[in-house]
């Protein structure tokens, strides 16, 4: 396995694909391609944060419930409109929470401090200056650099360009990758299931796997295990896409015919052609004049795993996600788990708690060639070396995950 991930690094150096713009309502899990500089300052004006009466703050010195100052209303303050008072010593003017602060005043007193009497306010409590007040540029002020490149778009980023006055977000372009499914049984779902057959799992679980690391799915459909519609079908790809994902077609039957045909299409050509690891071991990876193709066994639980362990991170850093890492936790095993002798094995595991608290490991068994269900059932995976023999029960183990979130850290 180690030697297979340092063939790919000196045959592939994946790097973003590219820039584009797009709106803010399509930006969301995008990640930024460019420092994002304030252009203003937010607020762009002084403010109210509540409902009340702006005033000169040395004017309420000395205020209290037993004696109050009296201040003359000189007009009131609109949300969405520019001050048209202004506060001199003595006055004050009606606010609303978010109005701008007219010129003159330098705080806000809220309304149930005060009582309000025809063309007189008396203010029952002393405030001092920026009391009630947020200050322009107090959120953001003009020329700070508000989000970094690389930055993932979350909701929250997105308030804060939309806050900026920004209509649309320049990120890294999706990278474009084609997928493909062989095999004389595999068909579409939707279609009739004649016998021998079975549906395509792997073409539509790998197109979702591609959109969480961040990249486009193409799925080119299935195609038959022949040369020439092989041949036609992968520079199709090619031509469409920054990288390439097959599925069946490399083991060493009469039908698995990719790796030869990959041989034949562009140089260097297969990098990679078998890795001694379980599950996985057909595994193929060639590079084609510049693209990466990855040729993943046909059974979909082997597809996902070498996914992940492989593909992933190279479609990862091509959509600009570069610092992001695959999360771990530790567990204790919840049994004794045997590796592949002279192979690295990959144990799928389900997590959740003993009595005591502790996060346990159980393995999940990869069950028959083509069960599904395995990666489903499964949080995450534990990695075994080559040169290991076993797991013993009880050992802390590191359980690289699968999914975001699992059964047993619910309400933690």
């Amino acid at each position: 396995m180690d030697e297979a991930k340092l063939t790919i690094a000196r045959n592939f150096s994946p790097k973003p694909v590219g820039t584009e713009s797009v709106p803010l309502e399509d930006a969301y899990n995008r990640i930024l391609a460019e420092d994002v500089i304030a252009p203003l300052d937010v607020p762009p004006f002084d403010r109210s944060t509540v409902d009340g009466y702006a005033v000169k703050a040395e004017d309420t010195f000395g205020a209290d419930e037993n004696h109050p100052i009296a201040l003359t209303l000189c007009g009131r303050v609109r949300v969405g409109e520019p001050p048209n008072v202004t506060i001199e010593r003595g006055a004050t003017a009606e606010t609303v929470t978010g109005a701008p602060l007219p010129e003159g005043a330098d705080a806000v007193v809220m309304f149930e401090d005060t009582v309000h009497r025809e063309s007189t306010v008396l203010v029952h409590t002393a405030v001092s200056r920026g009391d009630n007040v947020m200050k322009a540029g107090s959120d953001i002020y003009k020329g700070e650099t508000v989000l970094k490149k690389e930055l993932r778009l979350t909701a929250y980023e997105i308030g804060v360009l939309a806050a900026l006055g920004v209509t649309d977000a320049k990120v890294y372009k999706r990278p474009k990758v084609a997928i493909s499914s062989t095999g004389a049984e595999v068909i579409e779902p939707g279609k009739s299931l004649g016998h021998g057959k079975i549906y395509d799992i792997n073409a539509h679980a790998l197109s979702g796997a591609v959109i969480e690391c961040g990249g486009e799915p193409i799925n080119l459909g299935i195609v038959e295990d022949e040369n020439q519609k092989m041949r036609t079908a992968l520079k199709q790809a090619f031509s469409v896409a920054d990288l390439v994902i097959t599925s069946g077609g490399v083991s060493v039957g009469p039908t698995d015919i990719i790796p030869k045909i990959l041989d034949t299409l562009g140089k260097p050509g297969v990098i990679v052609y078998g890795i001694a690891i379980k599950p996985g071991k057909p595994t193929t990876v060639a590079v084609i004049d510049g693209t990466p193709v990855f040729s993943l066994p046909g059974n979909p639980t082997s597809a996902l795993l070498i996914f992940q362990l492989l593909v992933r991170p190279v479609i990862v850093s091509m959509a600009g996600r570069r610092g992001e890492r695959p999360r771990t936790v530790k567990a204790i095993s919840a049994t004794r788990m045997f590796a592949a002798r002279g192979r690295r094995t990959f144990v799928t595991v389900h997590l959740a708690k003993d009595k005591a608290g502790r996060r346990v490991a159980a393995q999940v068994p990869l069950g028959l060639s083509g069960a599904i269900t395995t990666l489903s059932k499964a949080d995450g995976y534990i990695e075994i070396h080559e040169s290991q023999q076993f797991i013993d029960a009880k050992e802390e183990v590191t359980v690289h995950l699968l999914k975001p979130t699992f059964a047993s850290d619910e309400g933690e």
